[in-house]
């Protein structure tokens, strides 16, 4: 099998974790004495869930911790200097998918423990298909979700919780897939792609000390748009279950992760 470079984003803080102040993909999957110690760490068990190849971690709170606890993996450690979006996190990884020597390239968050290595494999077989592609996921009950805007087995856009849970009843019945968040590229195409997305930010305003200030962001799914635009295909899979692409956000569903690593994967 042809190496398939990765990319795992790991430079958030993970602030709704409350009572952790570490870098939440360290926390473990096997507890101990409480939910946030034991062993397995999430982001370890992560990279070697994704196939064979080059592999870099997107870094930036507590990012000693994290090249530490990687240090024994083989892994190309890239600063987001800002915690600015997906697609800041994408922007900061250029350098490795310039110079990585891979035809593919998966795209991954390090905060989503359960994905299997088959699902990231399913993602790269559509490569041969599409230049892009999306894991979509079907949940029991539409949340906040940014959903899926499919025609037969092409993605058409990405429409955020915003804009979908105010559109008439019959168009949202029609939306049943939904973003997880992770996706495989073609390096060549990802490459054309970096630049066009790096000279369109979005203006958000956040608060930062008690004062709104704007800022610059990027995100992955403007990717959609750019080659959708462009008559590109972009293509997605649906993943085996919700739980597989469940994010660890706060204690609750670090729980939940937890009992289902030990479901899944111990027993």
């Amino acid at each position: 099998m042809k190496p398939i470079a990765s990319i795992v984003m790991a430079a958030g803080r993970g602030s709704r974790m409350k009572g952790y102040e570490g870098n939440k993909t360290l926390l473990p999957l096997v507890p101990a004495e409480s939910p946030y110690r034991g062993t397995h760490p999430i982001l370890l068990h992560i990279l070697k869930s994704l196939p064979p190849g080059p592999k870099a971690l997107v870094v930036n709170y507590e990012k000693d911790a994290v090249m530490k606890a990687t240090r024994s993996m083989d892994v190309t450690c890239l600063e987001q200097p800002v915690l600015n979006g997906t697609g800041g996190a994408l922007l900061a990884a250029a350098s490795f998918i310039e110079r990585v020597q891979a035809d593919s390239v998966i795209i991954t968050m390090g905060d989503v423990p359960l994905v299997g290595r088959e699902t990231y494999l399913g993602l790269v077989e559509r490569l041969s298909s599409h230049p892009f592609v999306v894991l979509g996921f079907r949940p029991e009950e539409k949340r906040q979700y940014g959903a899926l805007e499919i025609d037969r087995d092409a993605v058409k856009r990405i429409i955020e919780w915003k804009y979908w849970h105010t559109m008439p009843a019959a168009h949202q019945s029609l939306l049943n897939v939904f973003n997880s968040g992770i996706y495989a590229a073609r390096r060549e195409d990802l490459l054309s792609y970096i630049s066009i997305l790096r000279s369109r930010p979005h203006k958000v305003l956040k608060e930062r000390n008690g004062k709104t200030v704007e800022l610059e962001e990027y995100f992955v799914t403007d990717l959609v748009e750019y080659m959708v635009e462009d008559g590109l295909s972009v293509g997605f899979l649906v993943a085996q279950d919700e739980e597989e692409v469940m994010g660890v956000d706060d204690l609750g569903s670090l729980v939940r992760a937890q009992e289902a690593y030990k479901r899944r994967i111990l027993s």
